[in-house]
């Protein structure tokens, strides 16, 4: 075969591939089950990372969220403590205005030229309501006259001899005590009742102080 037979061949087949490419159409890129164990690892990989990547910032949003209503609760818990203890006395304070008004009219009625005695009823109707209220929060009254002599609620300002009672009695109160629930608001002040002493002790005594023994 001479050198131009080979030429006419060689075009022949460049011409018949050429012809064969034409016809076929270009080949689009492998289905995932084409590919290869790497390729399909990484794209798996690849959405795994998405899915977190969106947990992760849903959380975060929702770690915002709380701390935003946390910080919230907390200020309003500060206020509304903050407002408790400005405003804790305003119960007692309403209940202590008709008293008030009640020793005003008492004491417009004594200038009006009413008798003592009315005076000293419109008072004593005052101070019974001034106790009924502060009983109503829980404070009361200390007993103190004829009851053994107390330190925890009894404050003694004076010894008073009597035969009337047993020594150690309070026999008098310069001041009422009072008491919040079960915790001491102010003691009494009281007087205490002791034995009297004996004439012939007291004889006795002045003798010695009146002739004292020489060494």
């Amino acid at each position: 075969m001479g050198w131009r037979d080979k030429q006419s061949m060689t075009e022949e087949t460049k011409k018949i591939s050429a012809e064969i490419g034409e016809e076929q159409p270009a080949t689009e890129s492998a289905p995932l089950e084409n590919q290869a164990p790497w390729e399909t690892e990484l794209a798996n990989l690849r959405q795994q990372l998405e899915a977190k990547d969106q947990e992760a910032k849903n959380s975060y949003d929702r770690y915002v969220r709380q701390l935003a209503e946390a910080e919230n609760f907390k200020k309003r818990n500060a206020r509304e403590r903050d407002d408790a203890i400005r405003f804790a006395n305003e119960a007692l304070l309403k209940e202590l205005l008709p008293i008030i008004d009640n020793l005003e009219r008492a004491i417009a009625h004594a200038a009006g030229g009413s008798s003592g005695n009315s005076l000293v009823e419109g008072v004593e109707m005052v101070l019974k309501g001034f106790l009924d209220i502060l009983s109503k929060f829980g404070v009361c009254q200390i007993s103190a006259i004829g009851q053994p002599f107390d330190p925890a609620k009894h404050e003694a300002m004076a010894q008073v001899e009597s035969d009337q009672c047993e020594p150690n009695v309070v026999i008098d109160e310069l001041h009422k005590g009072y008491m919040f629930r079960d915790r001491l608001l102010r003691p009494t002040l009281v007087s205490v009742a002791k034995a009297p002493e004996t004439k012939g002790k007291k004889n006795d005594i002045d003798q010695v102080e009146n002739n004292p023994s020489d060494d």
